[in-house]
């Protein structure tokens, strides 16, 4: 058996779910999503690993985030969290000046992750579901590291591949998530524990229409 780990750039993720226009497709079984690449007689997936982090200043999206993330656990993923930065701009023509939030660290992240998890020989394909682009140097050193592991790139919902991203990886290793894949990948409205305990509840938002 070839063993799988899969590498998920959340925000990525979310906003191109977002971009669909169906909240409902955003409470999605990532380990189920990861299985919809690979064939189960000849893949075993071991690890799903979930980059992202919570937007704190927004508590309705931080409780239906923290939500998401129990659910995501009990479906046997890996969480990484990183943080939000404030970052004060001004105009430069009303002199008037304004917080933004900067997330940092999930790109640094993955990239450690898929190469540590390399290093100590935990795949022999990895699935890294992201259009970033700044993960174009971690890919090469992979594959200067690792010949023979392979790393297939997919790209969100609604978005292309990153040009840069996409020259890492042979043509034939290039995937796309379509919308299907998401319906066939929902969670419940009640994810449930190893023992029948309600671990994670479906937020309203997302509600199927």
């Amino acid at each position: 058996m070839e063993r799988v780990s899969c590498y998920i750039d959340g925000f990525n993720l979310y906003h191109a779910i977002d971009s669909v226009g169906k909240n409902h497709l955003k409470w999605i079984d990532l380990r189920r999503l990861a299985t919809m690449f690979l064939d189960s007689s000849i893949h075993e997936l071991n690890g799903v690993y979930y980059f992202s982090a919570f937007a704190t200043w927004r508590s309705e999206a931080y409780k239906r985030h923290r939500e998401y993330v129990r659910a995501l656990k009990t479906a046997g993923v890996t969480p990484v969290m990183s943080e939000f930065y404030e970052k004060r701009n001004r105009c430069r023509n009303c002199n008037s000046s304004w917080i933004e939030h900067e997330e940092k660290q999930s790109d640094v992240k993955i990239a450690l992750w898929m190469i540590d998890d390399a290093y100590q020989d935990k795949y022999d394909r990895a699935l890294l579901i992201s259009r970033d682009s700044d993960l174009s140097p971690a890919v090469r050193l992979l594959h200067s590291r690792f010949p023979e592991k392979k790393v297939y790139v997919i790209a969100p919902p609604n978005r292309r591949h990153s040009k840069a991203l996409a020259k890492t990886v042979p043509r034939k290793n290039l995937r796309t998530i379509k919308e299907v894949h998401l319906a066939r990948s929902l969670f419940g409205e009640k994810v449930l524990s190893s023992d029948g305990q309600i671990a994670a509840t479906r937020p309203v938002k997302y509600t199927p229409i």
